[in-house]
């Protein structure tokens, strides 16, 4: 598993140091400062693949642009290297480690995928687009994944069940309980101009065919058949090369929360790491996830564990990006969190409602209101905007509501 990360002259900041956790690595921070870039460099070192576009350099000439890189299973202190060359326009894998002994899955935000697996392919990755993720994936002549719909069709009509209730074990895990179960339902046609028989799912006001769910089903959906496909075409690989499945697996997803109701926001990472043992009990998981999502934080305070899982903040400080681990603090719900260092905001409400208490706040201190607009001067002015802004049942009432009154 990936142990440490030193990034010299390369992404938002001049450097990135950062020690990593063992089963799961959070990173939040403002839009726009890293967080994809660290999942698209930590692809990279286990794969030796770049998704896309590879990390672009910094060009001063001072330095060379440089990914450093430590493994849990390599020798102390002995660091593996790629430096970009400038001459070839690429990375060059200077001393680069083994190739990783294990799974590597990229949940990315545009709703491809990407796998790597080195007993299928030791030396590339499948790179899934949302249409070859549910359509197939056929590349010079071979046919590399049948697709979710063929795949799920097929395993629900093989006489073995077992990787079809794994698919169904998976897809109910990932669900938001209670209340919101989702299982597959029968396929059936749901069109004259084609042929296959479509998935479904069991919801509760009916059987839904999967290519007519929502996108943040979608998402889930396609999550659940790419762990279970992995894992599958890994162990017939295996079965050919006669070696042992391997044990091990590295997790990126991207934007977790995304397209996600606040139900499913709450309940998915502490899902996902469950799920992983149900594809082998004696499955080790690293886990690399990015959100802006207070909701997901809230979520995996039951089972936050500093010994093996951190949290890091990427912060734009003057014009400097930082990445650094935040200590792990329970917040108790998104209200919480939304006001913690994490999220910075003053309070949980909108730009007028905070300004509108913090105009109340300032008279009631009885401080200069020069800094307010001129709807927030007076009293009876902050009264009016308040009245405008707040439920009635907002906790700011009694405490404005007292001081009007002792002031009369």
């Amino acid at each position: 598993m990936l142990k440490e990360l030193h990034l010299k002259r390369v992404g938002p900041a001049p450097q990135f140091d950062v020690e990593l956790a063992q089963r799961l690595n959070i990173f939040t921070g403002d839009n726009g400062l890293g967080k994809t870039f660290l999942l698209d460099i930590v692809w990279w070192i286990l794969t030796l693949n770049w998704v896309e576009h590879p990390a672009w350099p910094h060009r001063e000439r001072e330095v060379s642009p440089e990914i450093i890189c430590h493994l849990s299973n390599q020798k102390e202190k002995e660091a593996y290297r790629s430096r970009f060359d400038f001459s070839q326009q690429k990375w060059l894998s200077q001393q680069m480690p083994p190739q990783f002994r294990g799974l590597v899955i990229y949940a990315r935000v545009n709703g491809g995928f990407s796998v790597f697996d080195p007993a299928r392919q030791r030396h590339s990755a499948y790179n899934f687009t949302p249409d070859t993720l549910w359509n197939g994936y056929r590349l010079k002549g071979k046919v590399l994944c049948n697709g979710l719909l063929q795949d799920w069709v097929n395993w629900q009509r093989q006489p073995d069940q077992s990787t079809f209730q794994l698919l169904s074990s998976v897809i109910q895990q990932l669900a938001p309980q209670p209340g919101e179960s989702m299982e597959p339902g029968e396929p059936m046609r749901v069109s004259v101009e084609d042929v296959r028989d479509i998935p479904t799912v069991c919801l509760p006001y009916g059987n839904v065919p999967v290519i007519y769910t929502s996108a943040g089903m979608k998402r889930i959906l396609g999550l659940a058949y790419l762990l279970v496909w992995t894992w599958y075409e890994h162990t017939q690989a295996s079965k050919l090369l006669q070696t042992d499945p391997l044990n091990q697996i590295v997790l990126l997803i991207d934007e977790v929360e995304s397209h996600l109701h606040p139900r499913w926001q709450r309940s998915l990472v502490p899902a996902i790491l469950e799920v992983m043992t149900q594809l082998q009990p004696t499955m080790k998981v690293q886990a690399f996830v990015t959100t802006h999502s207070p909701l997901v934080l809230a979520s995996v305070e039951p089972s936050f564990d500093e010994q093996q899982d951190r949290l890091f903040l990427l912060e734009l400080q003057g014009e400097a990006v930082t990445l650094n681990e935040f200590p792990w603090t329970k917040q108790g719900d998104t209200v919480g969190w939304l006001t913690s260092e994490i999220f910075g905001l003053k309070q949980a409400r909108s730009t007028e409602a905070e300004m509108a208490i913090e105009a109340a706040e300032t008279w009631m201190r009885g401080e200069s209101m020069d800094a307010f607009a001129d709807n927030l001067k007076t009293p009876s002015q902050i009264q009016q905007q308040l009245e405008r802004l707040l439920p009635g049942h907002d906790p700011f009432w009694p405490r404005w509501i007292v001081t009007m009154e002792a002031g009369r």
